[in-house]
């Protein structure tokens, strides 16, 4: 073949491609359009508030409807791809209702700063103020959504609109009181995730999905020795936000206007459905709500689904397998079809979701079954009360049903200055595993229950302690040792002694006297335990690159460094200390 033929058929073969590649993108064009001229979709809209904030917001509904419709709203921080968010709103318009999703403050359209958490109590009554209004809303909303956007439907709820009818909040996070801190103790996930929703006007992704900077930034971290607050220095980009998180470790007001607060509950009527997992790191956050619901405000309906999920996984009905757990075939659910049922049985007089036996209703793991209980106290009834010994096996102490005669105690020393030894392993992952760390801490183990039963509920208990020093962060994990030898993940707490008492105010420990910490703000589980097995609890200082570092000086312990190490921590474990796990018999 000459020049002038190859030339030709070269150009013929990309005639062909651009050809074929046209008519793909004319067919796409044109299916998008066929999709698209079912809906009525409004992707500019803003929203005004009072303080002269705008927000962003789309709108979906199905074309050709007349009549005023309920809306559907989700309010979120997370702008993702357009084409994603508008399936989600059409999603809500082919099951009858108009479709709204509005951004938070700085996100997409939007002009203001971003400042995450905030704004979104007073922002949330505003753009329910605007959809009621609109020609196309019948007066009615419902809310639905997960993590940021399960905080966003409480927050609504801190000054509840009248037309905010329900709310259906999966994992919903409480800010101050799970993430960013736990129980006063500062956890790392959020200093990354602030860059990845603050970054731009969408997400940074490039930025969030770097796990090896943010890895690499907590080693350095533990291993120089700095001050907490120092993290963003040694990561090389200044975090506002972590900084004005950190600067308030009270649970202050900055972060009870964040949300419904103790009295703020009484005026919440609307019906609630929660969606939460055993093994979402923010459960704190999520049964917080309703335990504050329960308590202030007891005969607003308020139905929870809770089972062996993780953060991600509750918000797509589970996961077939988690931490290394398979989790039982009846765990799994359709959570967007239960959710349309729900909103239907709220918004258009349909009938409720089958599942809703009670309003507790949760998935026993082991047992491959859901039970009901009318409410989170009565998923127990009664408890297996343990006191700490110093009576020793091997390397494991005696966990006693009966309080010892005379009160001993466990010595613990533990040197900060030490980067070599991080103390406190207590994330559930695996669930399911060959052993645990014995080499620090203090193990304690049942002895082998004589009845099979249920694990029902979250743990709680008294320690009493006394240290050298002004402050510690505590750590406790529950187990299952079955009689195969395997340990199963059940519950953990971590928590700050000084705040133990009351959360908004820190108390420090007087060196050297016993101080008494009630802890019941541990993590929820339903888990079947065959006769046999024997119940295992680690306790510990909270000593890892993970979180905060107290070093126990009492000064504000984001400012705490390597030099305020100075002596070891001496801290002993008095055998007075008790816990009491739920059961059902």
């Amino acid at each position: 073949m000459n020049a002038v033929n190859t030339a030709k058929a070269i150009w013929i073969v990309l005639f062909l491609v651009v050809a074929r590649f046209t008519y793909a993108q004319q067919t796409l064009r044109t299916k998008i359009g066929e999709a698209n001229s079912n809906y009525d979709v409004q992707d500019s809209i803003l929203i005004r508030t009072q303080d002269g904030a705008t927000l962003s917001a789309i709108m979906v509904r199905k074309k050709g409807v007349i009549q005023p419709l309920p809306v559907v709203l989700q309010f979120t921080i997370y702008v993702r791809d357009t084409g994603r968010d508008i399936k989600s709103l059409k999603e809500s318009a082919d099951n009858g209702y108009v479709g709204v999703i509005a951004y938070t403050r700085g996100k997409r359209f939007s002009t203001s700063p971003i400042y995450p958490y905030e704004n979104e109590a007073a922002d949330a009554y505003e753009v329910i103020d605007w959809i009621s209004k609109q020609p196309w809303c019948n007066g009615s909303v419902g809310m639905f959504g997960g993590s940021y956007n399960g905080f966003s439907q409480w927050a609504a709820c801190k000054k509840s609109h009248p037309a905010l009818k329900t709310i259906v909040p999966y994992v919903a996070n409480r800010p101050g009181m799970g993430l960013p801190m736990e129980n006063n103790v500062f956890v790392n996930p959020n200093y990354e995730w602030s860059f990845y929703v603050g970054n731009n006007k969408y997400l940074d992704t490039l930025t969030g999905n770097d796990r090896k900077r943010f890895r690499k930034v907590m080693f350095d971290w533990w291993r120089s020795g700095a001050a907490y607050n120092k993290m963003d220095s040694i990561d090389g980009t200044p975090n506002k936000w972590f900084q004005r998180w950190i600067s308030h470790p009270d649970f202050d007001r900055y972060w009870q206007t964040m949300a419904p607060y103790k009295g703020d509950f009484t005026q919440i009527t609307i019906p609630v459905l929660a969606f939460d997992g055993y093994y979402n790191d923010s459960q704190n956050s999520s049964l917080y709500y309703l335990k504050e619901l329960q308590k202030y405000n007891p005969k607003t309906p308020c139905y929870l689904v809770i089972g062996p999920y993780g953060h991600f996984g509750t918000q797509i009905g589970g996961e077939r397998v988690i931490n290394g757990y398979r989790v039982d075939s009846v765990a799994l659910l359709d959570i967007k079809k239960i959710t349309y049922q729900w909103l239907d049985y709220v918004l258009k007089n349909g009938p409720k979701p089958d599942i809703l036996k009670d309003k507790i209703n949760y998935e026993v793991m082991g047992a491959n079954a859901w039970r009901s209980a009318p409410s989170l106290d009565k998923m127990n009834n009664g408890f297996l009360t343990f006191y700490l010994t110093d009576q020793k096996t091997n390397v494991f102490y005696s966990l006693s049903p009966q309080k010892p005669s005379q009160t001993g105690y466990l010595s613990q020393q533990v040197d900060f200055s030490d980067r070599q030894i991080s103390t406190n392993n207590y994330y559930p992952d695996p669930i399911e595993r060959k052993s645990i760390d014995t080499s620090n801490g203090f193990v304690f183990v049942s002895e082998p229950l004589t009845e099979q039963l249920l694990v029902n509920g979250s743990f709680l208990g008294q320690l009493n302690i006394s240290i050298n020093k002004k402050d510690v962060d505590l750590g406790l994990t529950l187990y299952e040792l079955t009689p195969a030898g395997d340990y199963f993940h059940l519950s953990y707490y971590i928590g700050r002694a000084s705040y133990a008492k009351d959360m908004t105010k820190r108390t420090l420990l007087k060196p050297g006297e016993i101080t008494t910490i009630d802890f019941s703000n541990t993590h929820l589980v339903s888990k079947q335990i065959h006769k046999g097995s024997r119940l295992v609890l680690a306790v510990n200082v909270n000593k890892n690159p993970f979180s905060q570092l107290n070093y126990g000086t009492g000064k504000d312990v984001s400012t705490e460094t390597l030099l305020d190490a100075k002596e070891p921590l001496l801290l002993k474990w008095y055998t007075s200390s008790y816990i009491k796990v739920p059961v059902w018999r």
